[in-house]
């Protein structure tokens, strides 16, 4: 019932036991090919062990009943699909692997085929920060800071400011090693002599995956990385949704969803229904990275508890950070901006926004302690007698000493006291297109 709202149908499904199974099963299968490859089992056991590591053949549920008894699926698995082949390819399955070997090399093709998914929505993603930004680079708001007014600033910025955090953790998820796991017993492939590198190189080629140095089975920095990597992606998405969150109060109404949800009690309301799913799939992803990192260290050769905690909290990551990822190209691309809003809440404080620029202004002067207490002297006439900063400072004559009313009118407009704003979106912009072109 609640699956579908935290993550997409194609994530679950390249997550679910048919995927997990199907991926163990490849390992299988490419194992015996590579086997093959070196001469050490036939290239006709290869070819019988390949024609039944068809997930369909296979029945999860049963092979996770039995996975109980010994801490692993794996057993199971290699016990049915034994079972499948001829009398002379049965002593060919699953030689010189251990169960740690199938299941870490199953996660890193899960994990790859997931990270597609994700990677293309997150591209996506960016590319509608890049419009929003390119579009909105006039458009004027009010900065927050601590959730109060602090400076002018642009929307196209605050687009700008989210386009830089998505790439910046697409390449990190890019750069994440997914490699194969293949070490035997305890990391020594003892049991296949001196053929031991030749098969592992050539399982990897098969697989597609990186070849390690050496098996990893206690390493547990790649799984780490992806788990560090898959947080921050999250954390950003994250980030996204609150800022169109709190833009999209009633009382702000800066920003609002394309497709906003309804409520079963108020006819009324807009939520930002898709705000709000990406939140609350962000929301769970820390403790999955902190599981998985807790899992880091591991005793010797092979773990005991630790390795096996990493299965669900790995799967349930890539499915969470699946789900905020389509949701968030969804939510970018039918954004609706309303600049008349930016604009009224610019004028809520009635110019105080700009008494940084006004005091920097006049400190020339003035020298700078005078300027600021000046400054802050009219910003209290201006909320006392409900006036605006502007009016103040042209009605004051110490600042008509040193201001013309052009410099105060300058001093006081918001679209002249952007500084770098449009530059920066530029550098985002161009660094964004460097990316896409590599």
């Amino acid at each position: 019932m609640f699956g579908s709202m935290f993550s997409t149908p194609e994530a679950t499904a390249r997550t679910g036991d048919d995927a997990w199974l199907q991926a163990m099963l490849d390992f299988e299968s490419a194992l015996a090919a590579a086997q093959a490859d070196a001469g050490i089992v036939s290239a006709g056991a290869a070819a019988d062990i390949a024609a039944h590591c068809r997930a369909e053949e296979f029945d999860p549920a049963a092979i996770g009943e039995r996975a109980v008894s010994s801490a692993t699926p794996v057993i199971a698995l290699v016990k049915d699909l034994t079972a499948l082949v001829g009398p002379e390819s049965r002593p060919h399955v699953h030689k010189g692997a251990t169960s740690q070997d199938v299941i870490d090399t199953a996660a890193m093709l899960v994990t790859r085929d997931v990270l597609g998914l994700v990677l293309d929505d997150l591209r996506s993603a960016a590319r509608e920060c890049a419009r929003l930004a390119d579009e909105h680079r006039d458009t004027v708001l009010v900065a927050r800071s601590l959730l109060q007014q602090a400076l002018p600033t642009t929307f196209g910025l605050r687009c700008a400011g989210w386009l830089t955090a998505l790439d910046e953790t697409i390449a990190g998820l890019e750069r994440v090693p997914l490699a194969v796991q293949f070490g035997g017993a305890a990391g020594t492939l003892a049991s296949l002599g001196t053929d031991g590198t030749a098969v592992l190189t050539g399982l990897s080629e098969r697989l597609g995956l990186a070849e390690p140095v050496l098996p990893w089975h206690t390493d547990r920095t790649r799984i780490a990385e992806l788990a560090g990597a898959l947080g921050a992606v999250s954390g950003v998405l994250g980030k996204i949704a609150l800022d169109v969150e709190l833009h999209a109060q009633t009382e702000v109404g800066e920003l609002t969803e394309g497709k906003p949800g309804g409520s079963s009690a108020m006819p009324h309301k807009q939520n930002p229904a898709t705000s709000v799913l990406i939140t609350a799939a962000t929301h769970r992803v820390p403790g999955l990275v902190a599981t998985l990192l807790s899992a880091m260290p591991q005793a010797y050769e092979r773990a005991a508890g630790a390795w096996q905690s990493e299965w669900e909290p790995l799967t349930e990551l890539l499915r969470l950070t699946a789900g905020a990822a389509r949701r968030t190209r969804e939510l970018l691309s039918g954004l609706r901006v309303h600049p008349e809003r930016m604009a009224a809440n610019l004028e809520l404080t009635r110019g105080l926004v700009l008494a940084e620029n006004a005091a920097a202004r006049l400190s020339g002067a003035l020298g700078r302690t005078e300027a600021q207490e000046l400054v802050a002297e009219l910003c209290r006439r201006t909320v006392d007698r409900g006036s605006t900063l502007r009016a103040e400072l042209l009605a004051e004559p110490r600042v008509r000493e040193v201001l013309s009313e052009q410099d105060v009118i300058a001093a006081t407009s918001a679209s002249d006291y952007l500084g770098a704003a449009s530059d920066f979106i530029d550098r985002a912009l161009a660094a964004h297109t460097g990316l896409e072109k590599r």
